[in-house]
């Protein structure tokens, strides 16, 4: 089994975090968004993965390949870097890996993260990962025949199709037979908003007579922008708490501290007459002094003083001493 990650877009909703870290390395619950997606996935495909596939902008420089192919080893898999230069779609970014598109794979953008525990049904050609959602307009959902197979594809419905929408991750049997229609896509240039989409492979797939099937998750988690990466993080943290995962490094030291969980604490973390959490991250070598801080995201060797932070997401190497509450600081920001 593959995975395949394309991650080359910058980020821009989550500006200024993604000013200096692309967004699928921003952690969540102490972890980058792209390696908790592909633990996650992992865990649900319950196989060996041979290889992780990252399409990433050649700008993200050899410190961030590093990264990915770091994350990728750890679960005892080859990493494998490619390049998408240009913003020319979803179903350009998984051709720029054309070189691994082959046996079962599946293909996950790197902007959200799940939590699901369900069997791949290997008699289909393909699964798509849905949720169910409240407003399904405002999403690609799928429709459903009597046999619950996968018949259309509907980008952002005006009337109703389902309440199933798609996530972004998909499994292929044969990831081939997508990148040959992904080839025809390109060949024929069929564009869509500007772009080449992976909806007009699946589509000629589809008329094929290939079995798409649905694969719903339990927990579909965003990273789009600031308030909903807080959120984000909190949920995680719940859930972690729940399945007993320590969260607190051995290192952290704690003087006149009360820490209400769920709480990540990274290593070399100081916390001096504080108050933190619930739904608090603390990245590695951060100090917190004299601070009441909930539900909020602070990232590594940050200095906070006199904070009083709820709904916050804070950089790395950031001076924050300060009355204000629910704010975004990107890295190296000082605020004092």
């Amino acid at each position: 089994m593959k995975i395949i990650v394309p991650m080359a877009g910058r980020g821009s909703r989550l500006r200024p975090h993604t000013l200096t870290v692309p967004k699928p390395l921003i952690p969540i619950a102490g972890k980058p968004i792209v390696h908790r997606l592909v633990e996650d996935i992992a865990k649900v495909l319950n196989q060996d993965i041979e290889e992780i596939a990252f399409i990433i902008h050649e700008s993200f420089g050899k410190k961030v390949e590093e990264d990915l192919i770091a994350i990728a080893e750890k679960l005892g898999s080859k990493g494998t870097i490619y390049y998408q230069n240009e913003a020319l779609g979803t179903g350009h970014a998984i051709m720029c890996a054309k070189d691994s598109l082959s046996g079962p794979a599946v293909i996950a953008y790197a902007d959200t993260l799940i939590r699901a525990n369900f069997n791949l049904d290997q008699s289909a050609d393909s699964v798509i990962w849905v949720k169910q959602v409240d407003q399904p307009e405002a999403f690609g959902v799928i429709n459903l025949n009597e046999a619950n197979e996968i018949v259309e594809l509907v980008e952002k419905p005006k009337e109703f199709v389902s309440d199933l929408a798609v996530i972004g991750i998909y499994y292929f049997k044969d990831v081939g037979v997508l990148k040959n229609e992904l080839q025809s896509v390109l060949d024929n240039n069929i564009i869509h908003g500007g772009e080449y989409q992976i909806n007009d492979g699946i589509k000629q797939m589809m008329a094929k007579g290939m079995k798409f099937v649905p694969g719903e998750v339990d927990e579909w988690m965003d990273c789009g922008n600031k308030e909903v990466t807080v959120e984000t993080n909190s949920r995680m943290l719940g859930f972690l708490h729940e399945d007993g995962e320590n969260l607190i490094a051995d290192s952290v030291r704690l003087e006149n501290a009360t820490v209400i969980p769920p709480c990540y604490i990274g290593e070399d973390v100081a916390v001096i007459n504080s108050v933190i959490g619930p739904n608090v991250s603390l990245g590695k070598g951060t100090h917190v002094t004299n601070s009441k801080i909930q539900n909020s995201l602070i990232q590594t060797h940050a200095h906070i003083k006199n904070a009083q932070l709820n709904n916050a997401m804070i950089g790395n190497h950031v001076n924050f001493d300060g009355d204000f509450t629910s704010i975004s600081l990107g890295d190296y920001s000082v605020l004092e």
